[in-house]
């Protein structure tokens, strides 16, 4: 892998490249979901993939050290401690020069998990273009451009500009592979109105597909996008409605840069009435558990 010990620690389990595993970002802990949400998510993410027969490798920085399988009580720090750091793949080196602690976003996981040769992510939602400002582009999108891993996921968040994010994808030439549905997910929502050109049906079509994608194209990711489960997605206008005035409120408040998905996140969950958390918990699990089918598929 090329990295020093001094950085970098690999749980035992993690380190066993002979059986299929799956990375898992750990900012949805620090950031994504209120305790105990998140550990509980977290957690029964883990689970999830152990029950098809993958390992899970959740991924942080602890004290300074990039750790490629974080333990209970690792999961539980990030869950309750408050001085935790939102980590891109820019900050990982800060942060490691730093003695610090980091939760990692896709665009992290992704870096490290590519790193130690982890082919297959599970998250909830992609980072994307933001709306409004072409030019706040999500770190995610260029790591999945130039990292060969799978990323599984309900598209991109809904507060983004999907529209734009799906140009970017495509413009960058990162596949994006619909699983039983020819259009992109909104995260809480399975229905954009953007239609996928390709969709595939059931684990073995996808496998193939993500082959033949690494045999032509073997340092480029590529994204497999599942709706949320049945019973726990949200009416796409009302949806809308939510974002728009939790976008005014960040609007009049300031907020801005890496604060702001935290923040729309925290206020669309309050104007649902929690009805948000639950969707993202549905398909966090949802997502792990395709995840792990393919990881063992490939």
């Amino acid at each position: 892998m090329g990295w020093s010990s001094e950085f970098i620690q690999v749980s035992p389990e993690a380190a066993n490249e002979s059986l299929p595993r799956v990375a898992l970002e750990s900012a949805l802990i620090s950031f994504g979901l209120p305790y105990p949400d998140n550990i509980e998510t977290a957690l029964a993410m883990e689970e999830a993939v152990r029950a098809e027969g993958a390992i899970p490798v959740t991924i942080g920085v602890i004290r300074g050290r990039i750790k490629v399988g974080l333990d209970r009580d690792e999961v539980e720090l990030l869950a309750r401690t408050r001085d935790v750091h939102k980590v891109s793949r820019r900050e990982i080196p800060l942060l490691v020069a730093g003695g610090d602690n980091g939760a990692t976003t896709v665009s992290g996981t992704v870096f490290v998990a590519g790193k130690v040769g982890i082919r297959v992510m599970a998250t909830g939602g992609i980072g994307g273009v933001h709306r409004g400002n072409p030019f706040d582009v999500s770190a995610d999108l260029p790591t999945l451009a130039e990292t060969p891993v799978a990323v599984v996921c309900s598209g991109a968040k809904s507060i983004l500009n999907l529209e734009a994010t799906l140009e970017w994808l495509e413009t960058y030439g990162v596949p994006i592979i619909g699983y039983g549905t020819d259009e992109f997910p909104a995260f809480y929502t399975p229905h954009s109105g953007l239609k996928l050109e390709y969709k595939v049906q059931n684990i073995s079509e996808l496998a193939e597909a993500v082959k033949a994608h690494w045999e032509l194209r073997p340092s480029t990711g590529l994204i497999i996008a599942v709706p949320v489960p049945p019973g726990y997605e949200m009416d796409a206008q009302e949806l809308e409605e939510i974002i728009s005035q939790a976008e005014r409120e960040a609007q009049d408040k300031g907020v801005k840069g890496k604060a702001l998905t935290p923040f729309l996140l925290e206020r669309l969950a309050h104007l649902s009435g929690g009805r948000t958390i639950t969707a993202n918990k549905a398909l966090l699990v949802n997502n792990a558990r395709l995840a792990a089918r393919l990881a063992v598929a490939l």
